[in-house]
């Protein structure tokens, strides 16, 4: 059923970049319709008409108009429904700083921690050692913070909290604690599930795990 304000957001339940959008969504308080996506299978003619040059989720239509890639739509999202709470900071040189770490984490986390699951023997102590790394430069940066951007909720958190959905299938496929190698990333975590934007949009830690079970079988990795 299509939305009095005209949303509907394409995405894939495990999806930590889709999330990201739904979070944004609910932090903003936008009424949105939600179509799953079989991107397994087959995906839909929907989808590939709004997505033509990535053909991927997410994507947030608004008035029939497709937005694309997660970060440019949370992005979108806080410019258009700019009456509620901000989800950039208002400082330019913080609006810098919050976007140059969300580009880290998009760059960084999905592809490495896939390597973790995929690979085996040196490329695979490689990723787990630079996963690890990149757990260790996220906790620096938050410090002592409530949150990346201080005592509110903002951009970077919501870049950063989908994954902790996975951190379970990271820590399983490669032997290794991200509570041992970043506690305060860990505790920031669990305050990030406090909220209820979060809560509703992350899956169960487990339920992630046998999808990329599922995946594994599928392309017949051992």
């Amino acid at each position: 059923m299509a939305t009095e304000n005209g949303v509907v957001l394409l995405d894939r339940w495990v999806s930590p970049f889709g999330q990201r959008c739904r979070i944004a969504l609910a932090e903003k308080g936008v009424e949105y319709e939600y179509r799953e996506e079989n991107l397994v299978d087959k995906k839909s003619p929907l989808l590939l008409k709004s997505n033509p040059v990535h053909k991927k989720i997410p994507v947030l239509l608004h008035d029939g108009k497709p937005v694309c890639e997660s970060l440019i739509i949370v992005q979108y999202i806080d410019e258009v429904w700019a009456d509620k709470a901000p989800i950039l900071p208002k400082d330019p040189y913080a609006r810098a700083q919050a976007r140059f770490w969300a580009d880290f984490i998009d760059k960084k986390i999905y592809e490495c921690g896939t390597r973790l699951w995929k690979l085996k023997g040196e490329a695979h102590e490689e990723a787990k050692k630079e996963f690890i790394e990149i757990l260790k430069l996220l906790e620096g940066e938050l410090g002592d913070k409530k949150f990346f951007g201080g005592d509110e909720f903002g951009f970077v958190d919501i870049t950063l909290v989908p994954f902790t959905a996975w951190f379970y299938t990271y820590e399983t496929c490669a032997n290794f604690s991200v509570e041992k190698e970043a506690p305060k990333l860990v505790a920031w975590g669990k305050r990030c599930m406090e909220r209820e934007s979060v809560a509703r949009s992350l899956h169960d830690p487990a339920k992630v795990y046998e999808f990329v079970c599922m995946l594994k079988k599928k392309f017949g990795i051992e």
